[in-house]
């Protein structure tokens, strides 16, 4: 029997940090229950916490056996501490022995017992490299000077490869390019190089509503379960959640539905094999975080639904209606869920926050929260043109998409989010993928966007919040 499911020290999950959430305290706590039967040797104690799919793959005799032989001879738990909490499900503790150091990745079911238990070599990506990695930046201008200084520290880091900039400042477009496409290949990204996009996809979505909101197909109150399937409807709890509130994530629904699954063959493309059958299933019986419209709670879900809502309304897939709504009024042409055979050689290796090479993620019925693929390139021109006062219908709609919805404990559009930088309201998003990590931001009136693509899972929100700091303090 294949036991990488628990604990051999072979398979691989890469992760992105999250925020404290109310299911990491919950997966916290049952970890601080194995710490203690750890380090007392009770193997059966950590087993009685285990849930169903766990058990089903490994007996209470094997996992004792397992735990006897390979983890108690390591002694006890010295030190412990979290590193990082993917996708509201799995997280990712650093566990420090006499003679080693490990990381136990745990996620848990619905029923709060354990259905991941993964122990890894403990990975450090503290260090630097120590070559310098190239740069398409000549450093001749003091704007150019001013992006390597940003740029530079994060290209720099041992989990990172490659990284684009593109910069909209005062009708002028520059682009910055920085390490690999892939890890020893030597060649710089372009303006063009594909990249995941992650949750920049949520704005385009938010662009579909809007659009079909002012065509009159829907309108932003419509409560969900007009749209849904009779066996759905019947879980009275989707009742006041609207099409706004999935939009804003303010409609209650968990970041991500319990159903998908984090074992060992789906972890790393989570939700490629999620689809509509699973999606229902869970809604007939889910309980809300909130009361809709009151509580901001970032959600996957409710962003992913919303798509599946909308092609229920076009009767087009999500791909479809990206191109046929933005993407080609826009001539953005590498823009797309699915890459096809000419984009392939363009789209990145991506990377995980320990600098190995990972998978890119596929989606299924989801896709509305992060499918999508896009260039530099293709970003300013979606950036330029959410600046751009028009009277068209795509104008108008993303003029609806920067109007406030939401600003009791976060300023959030319709999908887009409000930052502040230096005092100044910024139209933001930013994506995250195993492997990849994204950057958004524009304000009209400064006459400036920022955009920022990386094919590795390290944060670009720094990168791209140091620009614009910079930029800003240009003008003052």
């Amino acid at each position: 029997m294949k036991l990488r499911f628990c604990f051999i020290l072979l398979f691989f999950i890469p992760g992105i940090t999250f925020a404290q959430s109310h299911q990491q305290f919950k997966t916290d706590s049952v970890f601080v229950l194995v710490k203690k039967f750890f380090n007392t040797k009770q193997a059966d104690s950590i087993y009685t916490l285990t849930g169903a799919n766990f058990r089903h793959a490994v007996s209470a005799g094997q996992f004792r056996s397992l735990s006897e032989q390979q983890l108690f001879p390591l002694n006890a738990i010295k030190g412990s501490s979290v590193i990082s909490f993917v996708n509201n499900k799995v997280s990712t503790y650093k566990l420090v022995f006499q003679s080693v150091t490990l990381q136990l990745l745990m996620s848990l079911d619905a029923s709060n017992k354990i259905e991941l238990f993964l122990f890894q070599p403990y990975k450090d990506i503290t260090a630097d490299k120590t070559v310098q990695m190239p740069t398409s930046n000549k450093l001749l201008t003091a704007a150019d000077k001013q992006v390597d200084e940003i740029a530079r520290p994060y290209i720099q880091k041992a989990n990172t490869v490659g990284l684009s900039i593109g910069i909209f400042k005062d009708g002028q477009i520059s682009v910055y390019n920085y390490g690999e496409t892939a890890r020893g290949n030597n060649q710089l990204p372009t303006a063009n190089t594909l990249f995941e996009i992650g949750s920049i996809t949520k704005t385009f979505t938010a662009t579909l509503l809007a659009y079909y909101v002012n065509e009159g197909k829907v309108k932003l109150t419509d409560p969900i379960t007009k749209y849904l399937p009779d066996s759905v409807k019947t879980n009275t709890a989707l009742n006041a959640v609207t099409l706004q509130t999935l939009s804003n994530h303010t409609s209650g629904l968990a970041r991500i539905p319990e159903n998908l699954q984090f074992d060992s063959t789906s972890a790393a493309n989570p939700y490629k094999s999620y689809n509509k059958p699973l999606l229902y299933s869970y809604l007939k019986t889910c309980k809300l975080n909130s009361k809709p419209g009151e509580q901001y709670a970032y959600s996957n879900l409710g962003v992913g639904l919303l798509g599946t809502i909308l092609s229920q309304i076009s009767g087009k897939t999500f791909d479809q209606m990206v191109q046929e709504v933005i993407c080609a009024p826009l001539g953005m042409k590498n823009t797309v869920q699915h890459l096809s055979a000419l984009q392939m050689p363009h789209f990145t290796k991506v990377y995980s926050q320990y600098g190995d090479a990972t998978v890119a993620w596929d989606f299924d019925a989801l896709a509305a929260c992060g499918a999508l693929h896009s260039t530099i390139n293709d970003l300013l021109i979606y950036a330029k043109a959410n600046m751009t006062n028009g009277t068209d219908k795509l104008s108008k709609a993303f003029e609806l998409t920067h109007q406030l919805t939401y600003s009791k404990d976060a300023k959030i559009a319709l999908g887009w989010h409000i930052i502040l930088v230096d005092g100044v309201d910024y139209i933001f998003h930013n994506g995250g993928t195993y492997g990849s990590s994204s950057f958004l931001a524009f304000n009209a009136d400064k006459k400036l966007a920022v955009v920022v693509l990386s094919n590795a899972a390290e944060s670009t929100d720094a990168v791209g919040t140091g620009i614009i700091k910079k930029l800003q303090a240009e003008n003052k």
